[in-house]
């Protein structure tokens, strides 16, 4: 398995991060949707996903454990298969859910992918979940980076041989939150994504002076703009053009 184009993490500094993809806080374009993705494209901006894992066993993009604030319907998205969810309209637009597989064909390569593994708990839950994000990106030409909250996705991914920069989603302003945190990164992680917020803390603090890069989640307003880049490489924002300056 190789990823030429993703030799290390320096690259997901170079662009702010569209949350979701640029979507415009579901008015008319929908977080997740490939609307949402080609807007991002369009504009040049990389883009930040979440993959659930339907279940037929394919990766989904779909951020919630549940339907309802998305589809409008209530029910546990693993209880859907990918050909179910592709026919459920998210947010009542002509957009319905797309497979990881449908995402990648849009993007094909043009803007860098950060995409957010969401895991549950409870033991053999996420069976198989790294091994197929890993399978629909195999051959995929395009700056790639996978990262995830939950600790043992972390850990599969490594397991798998993951060829892509791997990342600690977290937050957090506690000494033992930051416990938590330095256990992921001894499993060798290339980069963080953290809530903007919880900076500075001395977790980032140690992890940047060691050449770690970190990005920032979610900024929505000009606030949030300068804390990042005081604290932080780069942005994932949302409800705002970065190439104009956002209201504070």
């Amino acid at each position: 398995m190789t990823s030429p184009n993703n030799t290390g993490a320096a690259w997901i500094k170079e662009l702010p991060v569209a949350h979701r993809g640029y979507h415009d806080l579901n008015h008319q374009v929908w977080e997740n949707t490939l609307s949402a993705f080609s807007r991002a494209v369009d504009a040049g901006f990389a883009i930040e996903c979440d993959v659930q894992l339907a279940a037929d066993s394919v990766p989904v993009v779909f951020h919630d454990h549940d339907l309802e604030r998305l589809c409008g319907i209530k029910g546990d998205i693993r209880e859907k298969t990918s050909a179910e969810l592709r026919m459920l309209a998210v947010g009542g637009t002509n957009d319905k859910v797309p497979t990881l597989k449908q995402m990648l064909d849009l993007v094909a390569g043009r803007v860098p992918l950060v995409i957010e593994i969401k895991g549950r708990e409870g033991e053999g839950e996420d069976d198989g979940f790294v091994e197929a994000v890993l399978e629909v990106l195999e051959g995929y030409q395009g700056k790639v980076a996978l990262m995830s909250f939950d600790h043992h996705i972390l850990r599969d991914l490594k397991r798998a041989g993951a060829p892509y920069p791997n990342g600690l989603t977290a937050m957090g302003d506690k000494p033992e939150e930051f416990f938590k945190h330095d256990e992921a990164m001894q499993l060798g992680l290339d980069f963080i994504s953290y809530h903007w917020p919880h900076l500075p803390n001395s977790f980032i603090t140690a992890q940047r002076a060691a050449g770690i890069p970190v990005i920032t989640w979610t900024v929505r307003d000009a606030k949030g703009v300068e804390h990042t880049y005081s604290h932080a490489e780069q942005m994932t924002f949302e409800g705002f053009d970065p190439r104009e300056k956002p209201a504070a």
